[in-house]
């Protein structure tokens, strides 16, 4: 991601003293230590993405509201079961007003980094 973002792998993003879930991915703003001081909080979080087998039902029920309240722009769930990518936008009152999802996944932005796409058409080859 160069300069425009940070790439974590499944370590912990704050979203309360009480909530500190661990997204299988997460784009967060960049930060000079690289986040060696204190994990990113939700304003940090550009992207989380949940990679989901059996865990749908708790993704969508318990973590997608839970960064929907703490401000987390955009959140995919990749459904292996059912091989769709089902997209989260535009936090609002503690949901997600733009919820869209895909089985033929495709180029797609990451809105909140201005002009970067990335190519997902392989995501389920």
């Amino acid at each position: 991601m160069g300069d425009a973002a940070i790439v974590l792998v499944q370590l912990p993003v704050r979203l309360s003293e009480y909530s500190e879930p661990q997204p299988d991915l997460a784009l967060v703003r960049p930060r000079k230590d690289r986040y060696a001081a204190s994990h990113p909080i939700g304003p940090d979080t550009l992207l989380a993405v949940e990679v989901s087998m059996t865990t749908w039902r708790f993704d969508r029920q318990v973590k997608i509201p839970l960064y929907a309240r703490h401000g987390v722009p955009e959140v995919w769930i990749v459904d292996l079961s059912h091989r769709e990518l089902h997209f989260f936008r535009s936090p609002r009152d503690g949901d997600y007003a733009d919820v869209f999802s895909t089985d033929r996944p495709a180029t797609t932005p990451i809105p909140s980094l201005s002009g970067v796409t990335i190519d997902l058409s392989d995501l389920f080859t």
